[in-house]
């Protein structure tokens, strides 16, 4: 802890290039203390290390939450395979039970997934008889080129074809948030080599007006962010998405806290969130420069005019058994944003369920992953279609309500 306090008050020390003084004008490491009305000032040559110091704070503040008890307990996993910014975790000693492959998110640690015994996919999974693996994002070498959003999705076919080999049968392809739009974007792309596809709370589609969080966020993205060789900070997109949107990322958080005080189990499981979400990683500048351009701003792939590895894709290219959970409380991820897209899949591919959020899961876009009335519905409902996936069954197309 205290190097990692050194390392941030050298980061905050320095002054910005050629002795200006010019920069954010913010709290980087406090975002909470912001809100839409601090629009974001000049971003210049010394943005990096004033987030990457404010990256390193948050983190000081999470290992403090966690020697309080409330750091993640995860499940033991050995690493099956592995590039230069992802590796795959293996959590089943082995490969008995029918696979999934969880597709994490490139923002936050993937622990989300795991985060507690009482509240872990990754658990729930094991003790149904699924062998389930997780892909995890690192932190690239300094002498390699950033990836880009070719290179991610290069990751999780890799990943995929590594569990087919192991199970000598496809996986179930998972992911929550932009880890399910990245999985999307892998399914469309090479759909033959999955069983099928499960999407939590995922934006697909980003066209004006599906989501006021997805518009404002699009409007706030800097250009500076594109870069290509660098690692955006993590507490830097906590920031953008404090301004896109303080009522999901402050008020809702603090009403949902007031809301857990008089039930123990929803109170510790917010404090886990709220440490969490203090645990900030960087992320790769040219992945976020594309997501911003090509998803945000521009929708291609909801248009069918999204290119990744030579191809064109979109949602005619989604041939694959998908089952789309959305979270009817979530502002991060409206239903629109991921049903738009899905209705333009071909016929008979797709079902989806609605689920209305709860408390104690510190804001709704987690909760599909963490919420006790999740794992009590939700969830029986997911393994019981992913158990038909690939057989014909899953293939109707429905609708059903929490």
């Amino acid at each position: 802890m205290r190097r990692r306090l050194r390392a941030a008050a050298r980061h905050l020390g320095r002054p910005a290039a050629g002795g200006s003084d010019r920069g954010i004008r913010v709290i980087p490491f406090f975002p909470e203390l912001t809100g839409r009305g601090a629009a974001p000032a000049v971003i210049d040559g010394w943005w990096l290390e004033v987030f990457a110091a404010g990256d390193a704070l948050r983190q000081i503040q999470a290992e403090f939450f966690g020697r309080l008890g409330l750091a993640p307990r995860e499940c033991r996993y050995r690493v099956l395979a592995s590039g230069p910014h992802w590796r795959l975790r293996a959590y089943a000693p082995d490969a008995s039970g029918p696979s999934l492959l969880i597709v994490s998110a490139p923002i936050k640690k993937p622990y989300i997934w795991d985060i507690s015994r009482a509240a872990s996919v990754i658990r729930y999974c094991l003790d149904r008889g699924l062998t389930p693996y997780l892909i995890e994002w690192v932190v690239p070498p300094t002498d390699t080129d950033m990836p880009g959003l070719d290179r991610y999705i290069q990751a999780v076919h890799e990943a995929v074809a590594c569990i087919a080999r192991e199970h000598a049968a496809p996986p179930l392809l998972m992911g929550h948030s932009l880890g399910g739009t990245l999985a999307a974007v892998a399914a469309a792309l090479e759909p033959d080599g999955l069983r099928g596809l499960v999407l939590l709370g995922s934006p697909l589609c980003f066209r004006a007006g599906t989501s006021r969080f997805g518009d404002a966020l699009a409007a706030l993205l800097p250009s500076a962010l594109a870069d290509e060789r660098v690692m955006v900070p993590g507490s830097l997109i906590s920031q953008l998405s404090v301004w896109a949107s303080p009522e999901t990322f402050v008020w809702s958080r603090l009403a949902d806290a007031a809301l857990s005080a008089s039930d123990p189990e929803a109170a510790a499981l917010h404090a886990r969130v709220e440490r969490w979400t203090l645990d900030e990683a960087p992320i790769s500048g040219r992945l976020v420069g594309e997501i911003a351009r090509w998803l945000y701003r521009e929708d291609r792939f909801c248009r069918e005019a999204l290119v990744v590895q030579g191809r064109t894709i979109g949602p005619s290219r989604l041939r694959v058994p998908t089952l789309a959970v959305v979270n009817t409380s979530d502002a991060i991820v409206t239903p629109d944003s991921m049903l738009h897209f899905l209705r333009a899949a071909p016929a008979g591919y797709v079902q989806s369920m609605a689920y209305a959020g709860e408390i104690g899961v510190g804001f709704q876009h987690v909760a599909l992953l963490i919420g006790r009335k999740a794992r009590a519905k939700i969830w029986p409902a997911i393994l019981s279609w992913a158990a038909s996936a690939g057989t014909g069954g899953a293939r109707k197309v429905g609708r059903t309500a929490d």
